[in-house]
């Protein structure tokens, strides 16, 4: 069975953040991710967490925008102000939480020159922060229009370029079923990239079982090959949290 991860950010939305850690802990859950903890008190979150031993595995970078800019700034031209200090900020935030992984966005953008922003962001990203592990990560232009990092290939040739240790791939099988139609197959030809994996089920980025991926397939993968890492439940629940943790229970 994989080290399951809850995201707290979907799950248990109508609990505050602290709360959210404690029922993850309840539900049998190693860690946590949260995709946004900027508006919530950091002693309170950092005390949940002590409290119940749980993980912190993720958080993104940079902060929410709620003034309907594109989320992200890294492959933005003429940005690179703004992303370096938002970087500045959600590195503190992960190193005073204690987070393993900080997610990059990369924004709205497109063509060579964007590449070419965020290979050069990321290795500035990368220098000022050498012990913190950074990823990357495809998001379907179905559920993200424009996003610029929509695709597998593309993030591999960005980590390539940037050929530092301490970035990597985060694989979201959603984001891989709906990008390729072939999450096995994605995952074979990227799995040596692979810091951090997400997973939801389609239609509707349920919990596994709901829809037409084969998660349970995925996780024994997963399994099979020693995979290390979390695999966080980055789902909407169909109806109550605990109710759709069949999935879990079971290793599939």
């Amino acid at each position: 069975m994989p080290k399951f991860c809850a995201n707290i950010s979907f799950l248990w939305k109508d609990l505050p953040v602290p709360s959210r850690i404690l029922a993850a802990a309840g539900a049998g859950f190693d860690a946590v991710e949260i995709l946004f903890p900027y508006d919530d008190p950091v002693p309170e979150i950092r005390q949940a967490l002590e409290r119940t031993g749980l993980h912190l595995a993720l958080i993104n970078c940079p902060p929410p925008n709620y003034t309907g800019g594109a989320r992200g700034f890294a492959a933005v031209p003429g940005q690179g102000e703004r992303f370096r200090s938002d970087f500045r900020r959600a590195l503190r935030y992960a190193q005073t939480l204690g987070a393993q992984h900080l997610h990059i966005m990369s924004g709205a953008a497109e063509g060579e020159v964007a590449e070419a922003v965020l290979i050069d962001n990321l290795r500035w990203a990368c220098a000022e922060a050498p012990d913190q592990s950074l990823t990357i990560e495809p998001i379907n232009p179905q559920d993200m229009p424009g996003y610029f990092l929509n695709n597998f290939d593309l993030a591999a040739r960005v980590i390539g370029e940037v050929g530092t240790p301490n970035l990597g791939l985060q694989f979201d099988a959603y984001h891989a079923h709906r990008i390729t139609g072939d999450l096995m197959g994605t995952w074979d030809r990227h799995r040596a990239l692979v810091r951090h994996v997400q997973f939801a089920d389609h239609p509707g980025r349920h919990e596994p079982g709901s829809g037409e991926i084969d998660l349970t397939g995925f996780f024994a993968r997963l399994d099979a090959e020693g995979y290390a890492g979390w695999a966080s439940a980055e789902y909407a629940p169909a109806g109550e949290v605990e109710d759709g943790l069949g999935w879990m229970a079971s290793g599939s």
